[in-house]
Parts: C-alpha cells; sequence; structure tokens
C-alpha cells in the first residue's frame, strides 16, 4: 500500500457511511479547487456517500467564493468564522457540524484544505472504521509511510513530538501524534462531546490534535493507523505552523495533562470493547 490509494474494493458496509470531510481552510483560494475535486473523484470512484465541510477561518483571500463556487458542483457546506480564530476553532468547528450531520456509524475525516493529504487514502480508513476501530490515523511513520517535501526542522518537530509524546501517554495503535489527517467514527466525536462539553478542543494552533488525541485516550478510544505518504510538495504558498509557538504549545499540553489525575501518564489506558473488536 502506498498511502495514496485503496487498492481493493470496498465492502458493502463500508459503502454504507458517509464521510464527512472537515477542512479547516485558511486563505487555500489556490488549493481548494484542487482539493475539492480530488475528494469529488475518489468519494465517486469508491462508491461512498459524503460532503465537504469547508471552514473558512476568516480567510483574506477568495476562500469563501472558491467554496461557495465548488458547492455548485458537489456536497459542501460551509462553515464561516467572518475572522481568523485559530486552526483548533477551526477544527472544533468543523467537527461540531459534522456531528450534528452525521449518524453515529457515519465516518468523519479531518485533513488539510493545502492538497498534501490524499482523499484516496479515506476508502481504506473507511474500512478501519467498518472493523470498529473508532480512530484511524494517516500515518508517516508506518511501513509504506513517508514525507516528501517537507523541510527538515518540521520533520523534526513532529518526530520528536510524536516520541516524546508515545512515552509519556501512550495510545494503542498510534505513533502520529501531531497528523491532522484522521477518520473518527461519529459515534466516538458524539461521545467526546458529550463528556468534554464545549472543552472538547481547547488548543488553539497546531497542538489541536494532540489535544483531542489525549482527550480520547481517557475514553479508552480503539485506534489504528494506515500509512500516508505526505505530499507537502503539493502546497501552494508557505507553511502557516509557527515552530516556536508550536512547541512551546506541546510543552504547556505535556504539563498540564500530567497533572490531571485521569490521565495516568507512562502508561496505556485500556480500551474499551466496541462492535466485537476486544478490548486490550
Amino acid at each position: 500500500m502506498t498511502g495514496s490509494a485503496t487498492t481493493t474494493p470496498l465492502s458493502q458496509n463500508a459503502r454504507s457511511r458517509k464521510v464527512f470531510f472537515v477542512l479547516p481552510s485558511y486563505n487555500e483560494a489556490l488549493s481548494l479547487p484542487r482539493l475539492l475535486p480530488r475528494i469529488k473523484a475518489a468519494m465517486e470512484d469508491q462508491g461512498l456517500a459524503y460532503e465537504a465541510i469547508v471552514v473558512n477561518d476568516g480567510s483574506a483571500d477568495d476562500t469563501l467564493k472558491v467554496a461557495q463556487h465548488q458547492a455548485t458542483l458537489m456536497p459542501v457546506t460551509i462553515v464561516d468564522h467572518g475572522r481568523n480564530r485559530g486552526l483548533g476553532e477551526a477544527i472544533k468547528s468543523g467537527l461540531l457540524k459534522a456531528s450534528q450531520l452525521a449518524r453515529p456509524e457515519d465516518v468523519i475525516v479531518t485533513m488539510d484544505a493545502d492538497n498534501t493529504h490524499p482523499p484516496e487514502l479515506v476508502g481504506s480508513m473507511v474500512e478501519r472504521i467498518v472493523e470498529g476501530y473508532e480512530l484511524v490515523v494517516a500515518s508517516r511513520f508506518v511501513s509504506g509511510g513517508q514525507q516528501v517535501g517537507l523541510a527538515a526542522h518540521r520533520r523534526m518537530l513532529s518526530l520528536g513530538a510524536g516520541s516524546l509524546l508515545k512515552i509519556v501517554f501512550p495510545v494503542g495503535g498510534v505513533s502520529d501524534y501531531s497528523c491532522g489527517f484522521r477518520a473518527y467514527s461519529g459515534a466516538i466525536i458524539r461521545r467526546a462531546l458529550d463528556v468534554y462539553g464545549d472543552k472538547f478542543i481547547e488548543e488553539q494552533g497546531f497542538s489541536c490534535f494532540v489535544d483531542l488525541l489525549l482527550k480520547l485516550r481517557r475514553l479508552g478510544v480503539r485506534a489504528c493507523q494506515v500509512p500516508l505518504v505526505l505530499r507537502y510538495d503539493f502546497k501552494e504558498g508557505r507553511s502557516k505552523m509557527p515552530i516556536k509557538r508550536t512547541i512551546l504549545r506541546y510543552v504547556r499540553l505535556i504539563g498540564k495533562n500530567l497533572t490531571r489525575a485521569d490521565s495516568r501518564p507512562f502508561r496505556r489506558l485500556p480500551t474499551r470493547q466496541v462492535l466485537g473488536v476486544t478490548a486490550l
């Protein structure tokens, strides 16, 4: 498996699920016209019903106009923040909207809107949800995964942060803690909202993905990974990640979770039995 395509036909059970794409978008007027048609083609090719939720996070370019145009060509729902509120708030708004639309058995996919994540991989992620997993992470760090065109300092940050987090807060089946390309069951997102309410995501920057993962860890999430080929060379424009600020947020988030009584650091928490999958 290359991490960019599904090589076998999807099961009937997989095709009975609807996929909701959450796309946090800040100044993505150049990328969305490439990504959204890829999503449409991939879902139609795999026989999956879908809807793209574009969260326009106060873009200063034509992101909103592009999304409105694409909505005339494919199923697109637009959430418009009006002003820039940050990645964490964009992911939160998108997941809230998806949870309102999705059935518990449906699949909610978060992915970057800059065309670096391959929507062709979603079919295999949906199959893992059908098998009983509640979270499927597209990982650069498993066999078949790789990163193309990513700067060395970004590689070191992802690898270093992931290595530290795996030691302090191990999550069974997950080695890539920072990648935002994930598939969630509709049921686990609803459960997170029931337990944590509006605080199910509290981090505002790129650390929001770790924040949500650690909360799901405490819920006993059943997780696995599929290999991802990250094509950063497809990205239009420069990275929006502030490296120093992101490192500080990771450090603060680790410290905050170390003090929680229910975090139980340095040990793997038990997972729940889900759809016949035996808990660890």
